[in-house]
This record gives structure tokens, sequence and C-alpha cells, in this order.
């Protein structure tokens, strides 16, 4: 089980908070996702599977070509920026 006060000093690490039921909430995900992961351990040779990041082989992935088509000129992008600094939007740390 994951400790609650894990929880809360992850979210505070990702800058937000939430209130106590759905910290129980997340809690309760959490536990259900460490039960079915013990069950995944559990299948015969799992350990021999290759890890996948794709759900087929990329090989056989019909990706398009990249194309340059109509583009958006700095003062469009930042028409809507609330926070910018030398023409980049400007964003809160969220690294320590």
């Amino acid at each position: 089980m994951i400790e609650k006060e894990k929880l809360k000093e992850y979210a505070h690490k990702l800058m937000f908070d939430m209130d106590e039921e759905e910290y129980q909430t997340l809690q309760e995900e959490f536990d259900v996702i460490l039960e079915q992961m013990e069950l995944i351990e559990k299948i015969p040779n799992i350990k021999e599977v290759e890890p996948m990041t794709f759900p087929f082989p990329l090989e056989e992935a019909a990706l398009r070509e990249d194309e340059i088509g109509d583009y958006l000129t700095v003062d469009e992008v930042l028409s809507n920026v609330k926070h910018q600094v030398r023409d980049q939007v400007k964003v809160p740390k969220v690294v320590e």
C-alpha cells in the first residue's frame, strides 16, 4: 500500500493538491494497480518477454512523411499566452 503522505509529497512536487477524499480514492486505485502487477508477475516466463513501446512492430507502422504546411507566426502563437519573455512562453518552474 502506498502511504497517503507519500501521495501528498508527490502531489506537492507536481504542484497540485487534492482534498482528503481524492487522496483516499487515489490510494485505493494504486492498491488495485499493485494487485494487478502482482498477478502479472505470476505469469510463467514473464521476465523473458521483451517490453513493448508500441502495440505492434514499428517497422509495420505506416507513418506519414513530414510535410511543411501552414504555420503560425510568433505573434499568432503568443496571442493567447498569459506570460511571455522574449518571444517565448513562460511556464512555472516544475523541477526542484
